[in-house]
């Protein structure tokens, strides 16, 4: 072989040699090209609490529309609107110069009938009354003490006393007005405890438990909770609305709510301890069912899932889960089962 040929193999193999050099970074970059690039969160357990939302309106734990049982001449006020009142306090006065005049007759009249009750049985135990007269003197008595009982009561209503403790609300009379037996004079509400009354669809019925905690929020204190609890459920459903009524308890010692406010209600049904809850954005439906992804090493997984409730972003997932994996949050879009995948941390929003 001459020197010229031996030159040009060589040059032949080294050409050979470059462009097998170069297809095998062509090989491995096409199969880099072809892996997707997702985002992967570890899906976690936390506490969480399955509850309902509800609208509602706020009563006092104790209300009284104060009204006058016989009528009669106001001579006294004795509390100030929109101020505390004990209970046994005296709220209106009524002029009580007839009933105290009745009454001391009774009394007159009860006292005579004692005497004369006293005297009969001192003559029938002598054999010189009959016992029909002995009975008629007792009889006069026990009416004459009926007559007695009668005028005192009569008296007493003069007098109209604040039933419980609370907060009266605006008279609507004054001294010196005649008022009718059963005319409003003013409202006593108790506060330190309010009521809250709401509604929930039927179908929640069997969750339903007296006891449950509850807040609440009013548009007075916008970003405030109050906290309760569930102390009452309405036996009957409503056919109306095919609706239970249900009625809660929140303290009020600062007497910052007021009856008549509408209120959001948040009813906490139960709490789970050890929830899996992930980004509602890596949920994707097909029909009726739910889907996720996973990423297995290298490669995304379809995974079906059954969901629970949601909340601000996020779901609940019932099964189909466990803690641990690594869920696929960013990139679903271009990916299947199956897909070669190149996954990076997912940064959730604080």
């Amino acid at each position: 072989m001459t020197r010229g040929s031996t030159a040009a193999c060589l040059l032949a193999v080294g050409v050979l040699l470059a462009a097998c050099n170069d297809a095998a970074p062509g090989t491995n970059g096409a199969k880099t090209a072809a892996a997707v690039r997702v985002k992967t969160m570890a899906v976690g357990a936390r506490a969480l609490e399955r509850e309902l939302l509800a609208v509602g309106s706020l009563r006092a734990d104790e209300s009284v529309t104060v009204r006058s049982e016989i009528a009669g001449r106001i001579v006294g006020i004795g509390f100030a609107e929109g101020q505390a009142v004990e209970r046994g306090q005296m709220l209106v006065e009524l002029d009580d110069s007839i009933p105290r005049a009745e009454l001391e007759r009774a009394r007159a009249a009860h006292a005579l009938a004692q005497r004369s009750a006293r005297r009969a049985d001192e003559l029938y135990a002598r054999k010189l009354l009959a016992a029909a007269e002995r009975d008629q003197a007792a009889a006069s008595l026990e009416l004459a003490a009926a007559e007695l009982a009668l005028a005192e009561a009569r008296l007493d209503k003069t007098r109209i006393l604040a039933p419980f403790a609370g907060i009266a609300g605006l008279r609507t009379v004054s001294p010196g007005d005649y008022i009718a037996a059963g005319q409003d004079l003013t409202v006593v509400e108790a506060l330190q405890t309010m009521k809250v009354d709401f509604r929930i669809d039927q179908r929640h019925l069997p969750a339903l438990r007296v006891g449950q905690p509850l807040e609440l929020a009013v548009d007075a204190y916008p970003g405030e909770r109050f906290l309760g609890e569930v102390y009452a459920i309405e036996p009957r459903i409503a056919e109306s609305s095919r609706s239970v009524a249900l009625r809660g308890r929140v303290p009020n010692h600062a007497l910052r709510l007021r009856p008549g406010q509408f209120a959001q209600i948040r009813l906490v049904l139960e709490r789970i301890d050890e929830a899996i809850v992930i980004p509602e954005r890596a949920l994707f439906p097909r029909g009726e069912q739910q889907f996720v992804y996973v990423a297995d090493d290298d490669q995304a997984r379809l995974r079906e899932v059954r969901v629970g409730q949601r909340l601000d972003g996020h779901a609940q997932i019932l099964s189909g889960l466990r803690a641990g994996e690594q869920l696929i949050v960013s990139g679903i879009q271009h990916i299947g089962d199956g897909t070669v995948i190149i996954t990076s941390p997912f940064e959730q929003s604080p």
